[in-house]
């Protein structure tokens, strides 16, 4: 069985609600960073050229969920929309549905394309989150209703659904799961975008039949956001590299001070034991670029694995650079989750960019790589070296509970072949 893709559909004479994942950051009324909304091109474009009539949506940022606020609009994103595809995009009226959206999808042609407003102006979008919240976890009556009337609403607009937002695959929203369900109950097709298709081909490749040897490596702040993963990718690797802040907590779990650097104490004794059971698998810095200060303390060598107790870790060393980068050269899949430091300000860039370096020079050599999204995806772009990459995945969260093997909803009740 696999998932039934916009390649065994045929769309002519169709209208196609299809969900993308159009949550960009928007700077002075302009899209800074397009990366996602070209991410679903193929699949934009695969179905105009059938004659569809399209109609996209899109959650953007968080509004209050009260109906429309303007610095949340969809207007600039259909605006950079319209460019990329070279013809009008309208956007829908502020009500996200009812009858002037109704209307507003009766007016298309076939070929034409609408984007919908910000999903979450509506509070049946995200209603399922809420529903987390009351005793028993399940929705009242009353969310219920302000579910089940959302998605009926959409459902109107259009006779078969694509997910194309593989960003949001691991959220139950109503855009994301009962509108399929909806579609499908009228006969519909629901089926994957080729984004979604990619994402789940590499990500699944790369952890169920990697070519070995199998290298992971993982960053960020939190061990406590990647403690699933950890114990999930142990199983698979035949070695996990780990740094960034949530690297401090690992060592405070070995023995080791780390100053004043970030570690969750909450979680040192699991890590303990997490540790004790990796054998030699798992490799962690030995040696640090320190501050005293976060905001305007200079930066500082640390040659030890060790950091004096009035310092806070910031990058990787170049002991550590070296250590890391060797493993990468020799590996024939790699999966990356996390920045190595504070990439974002220049002095504490560097481990991550020869992290980044390295793994796209293994790709150069024929090593697969897969770049989970959000920092890691920011970091390649910055550096330039997207496109020296396999795979970089347009879904943080996403890749992280795919990776993890969590269950997928979204496109678990899409329809299969």
């Amino acid at each position: 069985m696999r998932t039934r893709t916009v390649a065994d559909v045929a769309f002519a004479g169709k209208t196609v609600l299809m969900r993308v994942d159009f949550n960009v950051p928007i700077k002075a009324g302009k899209v800074s960073n397009d990366r996602r909304i070209v991410q679903a091109l193929p699949t934009i474009r695969h179905v105009l050229d059938q004659g569809a009539r399209l109609v996209l949506m899109s959650h953007l940022g968080r509004p209050a969920e009260k109906g429309f606020e303007a610095d949340f609009s969809m207007g600039p994103v259909a605006e950079h929309l319209a460019h990329l595809l070279g013809k009008e995009v309208r956007l829908g009226p502020p009500e996200v549905v009812g009858e002037k959206a109704i209307q507003a999808v009766r007016a298309l042609l076939p070929g034409d394309v609408l984007l919908l407003e910000n999903l979450r102006f509506h509070p049946g979008e995200t209603i399922e989150d809420k529903a987390k919240k009351n005793p028993d976890k399940r929705l009242t009556p009353e969310q219920q209703q302000v579910r089940d009337a959302f998605v009926e609403g959409l459902a109107a607009l259009g006779d078969t659904y694509v997910n194309d937002a593989f960003g949001t695959c691991h959220r139950k929203h109503a855009s994301m799961y009962f509108l399929p369900l909806a579609i499908k109950k009228r006969g519909g097709a629901a089926v994957a975008g080729f984004l979604v298709e990619k994402e789940i081909k590499y990500l699944h490749n790369a952890v169920h039949d990697p070519k070995r040897p199998f290298v992971a490596i993982l960053g960020g702040a939190k061990v406590s956001d990647k403690t699933r993963l950890i114990e999930s990718l142990l199983e698979k690797v035949d070695r996990l590299i780990i740094g960034g802040a949530m690297a401090y907590t690992l060592l405070r779990a070995r023995g080791v001070e780390v100053g004043k650097s970030l570690v969750e104490e909450e979680r040192v004794e699991e890590m303990k034991a997490v540790l004790a059971g990796a054998g030699d698998k798992v490799l962690l810095p030995i040696d640090h670029v320190a501050t005293d200060d976060f905001e305007k303390g200079a930066p500082v060598k640390v040659p030890g694995q060790a950091i004096p107790g009035h310092l806070m870790g910031m990058d990787i060393g170049e002991a550590t650079v070296a250590l890391f980068c060797d493993e990468v050269s020799r590996a024939r899949t790699i999966v990356w989750n996390g920045p190595m430091g504070v990439f974002e300000r220049p002095e504490y860039a560097h481990g991550t960019r020869a992290v980044a370096e390295a793994v796209a020079k293994a790709t150069d050599r024929g090593a697969v790589s897969v770049v989970g999204g959000g920092d890691s995806a920011a970091a390649v772009e910055q550096f330039g070296l997207s496109l020296r990459m396999t795979h970089v995945s347009t879904g943080g969260g996403a890749s992280i509970e795919y990776l993890e093997g969590r269950p997928m909803p979204p496109i678990e009740v899409l329809d299969q072949v």
